[in-house]
């Protein structure tokens, strides 16, 4: 009589190792690097949006600052998922999306601000 439940599955065993995610030590100075850049564009391009929208009179330039910033922090996180999912060091893309989400959280009140 055999046990099943000593034995791993065949599926099991082919699936490749994980990066251990609890692991808080994390080395990777090019990705804090891209990340880097990626964020400065992001403001770069939210800060040029602000200043069409100081210079109009419409109403919907308001919503560009945020908008940027929403598509950014999406960005950011898709970006670390794909990365996740290869089994690299995702965090450090999961914060530059966060601190875009806080930058536009912190803009939505620019169009109340004028």
């Amino acid at each position: 009589m055999t046990d099943n439940h000593t034995s791993p599955s065949k599926a099991h065993q082919r699936e490749p190792m994980r990066v251990n995610d609890v692991e808080k030590r994390w080395n990777d100075p090019a990705a804090l690097r891209l990340a880097s850049v990626y964020c400065l564009v992001v403001v770069v391009v939210a800060v040029v949006a602000g200043a069409v929208y100081a210079g109009t009179d419409q109403p919907i330039w308001a919503w560009a600052v945020p908008v940027v910033f929403l598509a950014g922090g999406i960005g950011a996180l898709v970006q670390g998922y794909r990365i996740w999912r290869r089994g690299g060091r995702w965090p450090i893309w999961q914060g530059a999306g966060w601190l875009l989400f806080a930058l536009m959280l912190a803009t939505l009140a620019l169009p109340v601000a004028r």
